[in-house]
């Protein structure tokens, strides 16, 4: 019930016929987050790894040239599709059903969005949120694997991440990057962490 409730916190046009999954409910991104989150990115070419049924990409489709959502199930990238063509921007996207694992080797672009899975709701009974956590593979695996594809990444965590790890993370890129934790809030509650790898993380665009 409470998700429902704050339907149009994660898509302003939710009565248009915006399709969602039983796990999209509480894993989008707010529609105010990811509007933030594609200014700071915004590129000719961004990657959604884990893009779901499409609330950032959605967001990236609006400021970027060109965007590439993928998914592993067929049934989210569907849904991605119908919600992108409600927001007139499916002609920007490619959507791509796959392994982002398995699709890293092939992929280029400017910057790439990590939004894997959190574990669900329950992530916010720990105290401090181990990135090693993160669903299919652990937090520093993703990483090395992004930073092959773009070299600049955005890694949307829970807000209780622990902060020593994101800036261990920085260290994987050869040389080491600047970072920048950024502290999301909707209506003044805090509801996630969004960290900027390179040269993304110097300023607002």
């Amino acid at each position: 019930a409470k998700y429902w409730w704050q339907r149009y916190s994660l898509f302003s046009k939710f009565d248009e016929g915006i399709k969602m999954d039983e796990e999209g409910w509480f894993s989008v991104t707010p529609e105010v987050i990811a509007k933030h989150q594609a200014m700071r990115c915004s590129s000719p070419v961004v990657i959604d790894a884990f893009a779901g049924v499409g609330g950032n990409t959605i967001q990236f489709a609006l400021r970027s040239e060109h965007v590439i959502a993928i998914d592993k199930d067929p049934m989210k990238i569907a849904y991605a599709r119908h919600n992108a063509e409600i927001y007139g921007v499916s002609h920007r996207i490619d959507f791509v059903v796959g392994d982002f694992f398995q699709l890293a080797p092939s992929l280029k672009a400017d910057v790439i969005f990590l939004s894997p899975p959190w574990g669900g709701p329950e992530y916010l009974k720990d105290t401090s949120y181990d990135i090693s956590m993160l669903q299919p593979k652990d937090g520093f695996t993703l990483f090395n694997t992004a930073q092959r594809v773009a070299s600049n990444i955005a890694f949307y965590l829970p807000r209780n991440v622990d902060l020593e790890q994101l800036k261990e993370l920085s260290c994987l890129f050869d040389p080491p990057v600047e970072f920048e934790i950024e502290k999301n809030f909707v209506n003044d509650k805090l509801k996630a962490i969004t960290v900027y790898y390179g040269e993304i993380c110097q300023h607002d665009r």
